[in-house]
């Protein structure tokens, strides 16, 4: 059996807007300067706690954590006011998933940033989410680029290192892979560039998913 281990955030649906939002209301709690949009989205899938504090350096434990709260009571109060169309899938997303889910020799699994509590919520809204054996968030792990998440997709599906292929956005996510001795895909719709995902290990970047299940078939022959 071979494992498709995927990203959510930048990979599988759009959040940009959400998590954009979410984060200037963290920095306006505690009245320290936003940043600009480009430094809040190269910092998506790191986990929330070490995500604030990348772009608040200077800022203290007590602060940080106001910081953190405030983020997750704007993204939950957003969720709850967009409901799907908050973090909309990516297009062929599902329909890749999909594809993928009908064949008997892989399994699918996801390894995201977010909260435990924040991927629930996303995958009650996907009528698809079955399709995902194991499912590993940022709340029992630490965060990307640890290998932590993808060594527990390992173990949860038997499925050996070699076997296994990240697809992500993110040099996180590429790190991450590598750290696991796992291959890695990105794709270039996300939130971190093509050079940057090449550098960090990715076989190749995808443009589209219809793309995915080429990439797999030439990693996997070689």
């Amino acid at each position: 059996m071979k494992l498709v281990i995927f990203d959510v955030d930048g990979t599988l649906v759009d959040s940009q807007a959400h998590i954009v939002l979410s984060m200037a209301a963290a920095f306006e709690a505690v009245g320290l300067p936003v940043p600009d949009r480009d430094a809040i989205l190269s910092i998506v899938g790191l986990s929330l706690p070490l995500a604030v504090r990348e772009l608040a350096r200077n800022a203290d434990d007590a602060t940080l954590g106001h910081m953190v709260d405030a983020y997750k009571d704007a993204f939950h109060t957003h969720r709850l006011a967009q409901g799907a169309a908050a973090s909309p899938l990516y297009p062929g997303a599902e329909e890749a998933v999909r594809r993928l889910g009908t064949r008997d020799d892989l399994y699918l699994a996801i390894a995201t940033g977010k909260s435990r509590r924040g991927l629930t919520a996303l995958l009650e809204s996907w009528d698809f989410a079955d399709l995902f054996v194991t499912t590993q968030s940022a709340d029992d792990h630490p965060s990307k680029p640890h290998p932590s998440m993808v060594m527990s997709c390992l173990v949860d599906t038997g499925v050996d290192a070699s076997e296994a292929v990240v697809i992500g956005d993110t040099t996180y996510d590429m790190e991450m892979a590598r750290a696991a001795r796992c291959k890695s895909i990105g794709v270039s719709w996300g939130y971190h560039g093509r050079e940057a995902l090449i550098e960090a290990g990715a076989a190749t970047v995808l443009d589209d998913f219809g793309q995915l299940e080429g990439a797999l078939e030439t990693i996997w022959k070689d």
